[in-house]
């Protein structure tokens, strides 16, 4: 997931061109294919045995269109461009009929990020379905039609928002790291968010070679949370025939700071013992698995609201 291109003065979202064509270099050495968004959403419940890369671009800045547009135009490179309505003109954000060219093209495809790209998680739940409503409306106006994949704005999302989505939309996803497999829900799919600082070729090496922690059931499906259940009581149950579950370490930031979490397992079934609670905003927990030379990842994050 990427946001911004060059513009150096937002490191947090902003990835360096040089550095950015050098991911793309990476991946086409590394033979992996990149994965065209809507053969991705075409196949997602199709059982295969290959790894492929999915590029995604967040929020419609002008600087993606200016600096790395040009770029993956020319390479034939696929991705999904995930557009919020309500600053699409204003300044430093793409126009329509930028969006429409992208939107043209064979390789660039349009994705559903919301009409204000506010906290959504905040607002109540008759606010956060007009947000989605008024932007798919627009959508309509001016693509003629509703994009099918969606992207939670700040990657953050209730139960209920979950449900919506799921409802609305063929696939979502989510900014909490890990890699996809066929286990995952497809309405709360992984991303690993790439910037100035987790951009760097040695870790992007790392994470494109990493493969999927595959679970079959996480516990609470509830990712927002309060002072009532926080820390949440995580757990996740793997399948009978995974080797190697043991070797998992997991590290979260509850409390503020990262650290070494308490893991108890109990067969297949892990439980995830937080010292503390989350500090607001977000709390993430990542797990990490060397599983005979292959390391496997998945991440968990929860929106910390203020009561």
């Amino acid at each position: 997931m990427y946001h911004r291109f060059n513009e150096n003065e937002y490191p947090s979202t902003n990835i360096r061109m040089n550095v950015f064509k050098e991911h793309m270099r990476i991946i086409a050495d590394s033979k992996y294919e990149f994965y065209d968004p809507k053969l991705f959403e075409k196949e997602f419940d199709i059982k295969k045995n290959e790894k492929k890369i999915l590029i995604s671009i967040d929020d419609g800045f002008k600087s993606f269109y200016n600096e790395a547009w040009p770029y993956l135009k020319e390479k034939e490179i696929p991705f999904i461009l995930f557009v919020s309505t309500e600053p699409v003109g204003k300044r430093g954000y793409m126009t329509w009929d930028e969006i429409k060219e992208i939107d043209k093209s064979r390789f660039g495809h349009i994705g559903h990020h919301s009409h204000t790209h506010e906290y959504l998680i905040d607002k109540s739940n008759s606010e956060f379905i007009e947000d989605i409503e008024t932007a798919s409306s627009i959508f309509k106006s001016k693509l003629g039609y509703i994009p099918t994949i969606f992207s939670y704005p700040f990657g953050e999302y209730s139960k209920f928002m979950r449900d919506y989505i799921s409802k609305n939309f063929n696939i979502a996803f989510g900014q909490h790291s890990g890699v996809i497999d066929l286990n995952k829900d497809k309405f709360e799919l992984p991303r690993f968010p790439i910037n100035e600082k987790y951009g760097d070729l040695k870790r992007f090496k790392s994470l494109i070679n990493s493969y999927p922690l595959e679970y079959k059931n996480l516990e609470p499906k509830e990712k927002m949370i309060n002072m009532n259940n926080n820390p949440p009581n995580l757990s996740i149950q793997f399948f009978k025939d995974q080797k190697n579950i043991e070797n998992i370490t997991c590290y979260s930031n509850d409390g503020g700071n990262w650290n070494k979490s308490n893991l108890r397992f109990n067969d297949k079934l892990l439980k995830i013992d937080l010292k503390e609670p989350f500090l607001p905003r977000r709390g993430r927990i990542n797990c990490s698995l060397n599983d005979d030379g292959k390391w496997r990842w998945f991440g968990v994050q929860y929106t910390v609201k203020k009561n």
